[in-house]
């Protein structure tokens, strides 16, 4: 009984690590999306998809752990059973996962990078009224102005004072500082862009790999507590 005691809580122990894994990568994800959608307007809107993924995983993986938890509260070995099962294909899931945004990754988004400055450099171009709050958004979050720098903005048709740039421009924002060009961030968002993309497929692949081969302890653990529970109804039986 006391081998099966500690058995179970190592189960409910790794369960716990995978419910919270499961849930950060909910907020994660979920915060990333926004930002994602933001980028829609220098970039593709399919960009968010990235953050479904982690999304997707956060959420397989929640439900997965609640059915170990509810195997684990009857001890019912067939749902630890049921446990055991998913979280291998789950596992084999993140793993190609990781790899495929790897290997992949940053090859894909350097390819992208023509297509968003070409994007970038229209949007900034017009500037229209339906896009300048995203603009001025993502200029702020990345702390970069224009599409390769802030002389994109003296050339822009919706952007009238060329001898200025938009606030969300400048380092400290102020009311009126973009006036003063040399306040304003010198990198252009397009780099900023592409290097915030690459960290974000470099840290998906990482710790999708990363929760894969930490899952596998969680299999270990249950499949433990399943031949527990198999041999405690023989001997209930006998």
């Amino acid at each position: 009984m006391c081998t099966f005691c500690s058995v179970k809580c190592c189960f409910v122990f790794f369960n716990l690590l995978f419910l919270a894994s499961g849930v950060t990568l909910i907020i994660i994800g979920v915060q990333e999306h926004s930002t994602y959608s933001l980028l829609g307007a220098f970039a593709m809107q399919s960009l968010s998809k990235i953050a479904i993924v982690l999304i997707a995983v956060g959420v397989a993986i929640t439900l997965v752990s609640v059915l170990g938890h509810l195997g684990a509260f009857f001890n019912n070995k067939s749902m630890v059973s049921c446990f055991v099962c998913i979280l291998i294909i789950i596992i084999i899931l993140e793993i190609l996962t990781g790899a495929v945004f790897y290997v992949f990754g940053k090859r894909t988004v350097l390819k992208m990078k023509s297509t968003i400055d070409n994007k970038a450099q229209t949007v900034i171009h017009d500037y229209s009224p339906e896009k300048r709050h995203a603009i001025d958004k993502i200029q702020e979050k990345f702390k970069c102005c224009g599409a390769d720098g802030p002389s994109d903005w003296s050339s822009s048709v919706g952007w009238e004072n060329h001898d200025a740039v938009p606030d969300s421009c400048c380092v400290v924002k102020s009311p009126e500082c973009g006036m003063d060009k040399e306040t304003a961030h010198t990198k252009g968002c397009v780099g900023a862009i592409v290097v915030f993309m690459m960290k974000n497929l470099l840290w998906v692949a990482v710790v999708c790999i990363g929760l894969g081969v930490t899952e596998v302890l969680g299999i270990v653990a249950g499949m433990l507590f399943y031949l527990n529970i198999k041999r405690n109804c023989y001997e209930n039986m006998s």
